[in-house]
């Protein structure tokens, strides 16, 4: 059996909630994962796109986690058509993702006093397929999507984004994430953090 997904608890109350969706909302980092590898055997990669390698872009838009590889290995893959075969893959597996209970109880949970949003680096229909297949759809009135800023994660854009769309204060928003990208950036802005672990299984 895997183990639970943990995380710190709260301390105090927020004005504004914001949680990532891939490894925070969804269980969907593995299925991530496999997209990835078949999207790259596909292109001709000539590395290990290892978990290891995997989780250290992850928060990253796709095209960009592209670029990053491109400039980390010396190779000239082209980041449309892998993003776009990386896409196909991950929308084939995506009825598979489950999500993580203990942190979709505590959106609920705060959701029913307090703005809640999603911030994540995903492209928005995926993003929004996701929260419909793991029943969050009606409570995330706000979304904002890799579509919404020229900036990913590191970049605090998505976070602030996310507090402005909820009319919350930077500095009263709490973000739940499970990658060191997105931790960065809620740092950046300004904001407190909490670091999800998903179970470890790949």
């Amino acid at each position: 059996m895997a183990e639970p997904v943990t995380f710190e608890p709260l301390t105090r109350e927020y004005g504004g909630y914001i949680f990532d969706c891939d490894g925070t909302l969804a269980d969907s980092m593995v299925v991530h994962h496999r997209a990835w590898l078949s999207a790259l055997a596909e292109h001709g990669a000539n590395f290990e796109f290892h978990w290891e390698l995997f989780t250290s872009r992850a928060g990253m838009t796709l095209p960009n986690t592209v670029r990053e590889l491109n400039a980390q290995f010396g190779l000239a893959l082209d980041p449309v058509g892998v993003t776009n075969s990386q896409r196909r893959e991950y929308e084939r597996f995506l009825p598979t993702v489950q999500p993580i209970a203990e942190v979709v109880a505590l959106a609920k949970r705060v959701a029913a006093t307090h703005p809640v949003s999603v911030a994540s680096g995903g492209e928005r229909q995926i993003v929004l397929r996701t929260l419909e297949l793991i029943g969050l759809s009606p409570i995330f009135s706000v979304v904002v999507a890799a579509e919404d800023v020229t900036h990913g994660k590191p970049a605090p854009d998505m976070f602030l984004l996310a507090a402005e769309r909820m009319g919350v204060a930077p500095a009263e928003c709490v973000v739940f994430e499970d990658s060191v990208l997105g931790l960065e950036a809620a740092k950046r802005a300004g904001m407190a953090s909490v670091l999800v672990r998903p179970p470890n299984v790949r």
